[in-house]
């Protein structure tokens, strides 16, 4: 369904589902980098990059439904969006979690320098 030929409250739900899709894709991204922090303290660096890639991927997808619904908005008409607080939470969702993989990517590196050293490399 075309957004030109929403009624308001079509509208208004679609809205609500793409910010569900967001903080959804955005909670999944989370919890593979916090997966990934635990493999990085384990010592198992291959599960945690491979982790990583699941979370980038994840956060990716929730990135690109944010992306259209801002591209949209800007393109006004039909398109253009009215406030909503669950959708500006999406957004701080998502930001939160690009936060977190970014960390736990520099949590990572961090771990793999002390144990080259630990190990004399």
């Amino acid at each position: 369904m075309s957004e030109k030929t929403m009624t308001p409250e079509e509208k208004y739900e679609h809205i609500i589902m793409q910010a569900m899709d967001i903080i959804m894709n955005s909670g999944d991204a989370r919890n593979f980098a916090a997966q990934a922090f635990d493999k990085i303290c384990e010592g198992d660096y291959e599960a945690a990059k491979e982790l990583l890639k699941e979370a980038d991927k994840v956060q990716t997808q929730a990135h690109v439904t944010q992306t259209e619904m801002i591209q949209g908005d800007i393109r006004g008409g039909d398109e253009k969006m009215e406030y909503s607080v669950l959708f500006a939470h999406a957004q701080d969702t998502l930001m939160t979690i690009q936060v977190e993989i970014n960390m736990t990517k520099n949590f990572l590196k961090y771990a793999q320098a002390v144990d080259a050293k630990l190990k004399g490399e």
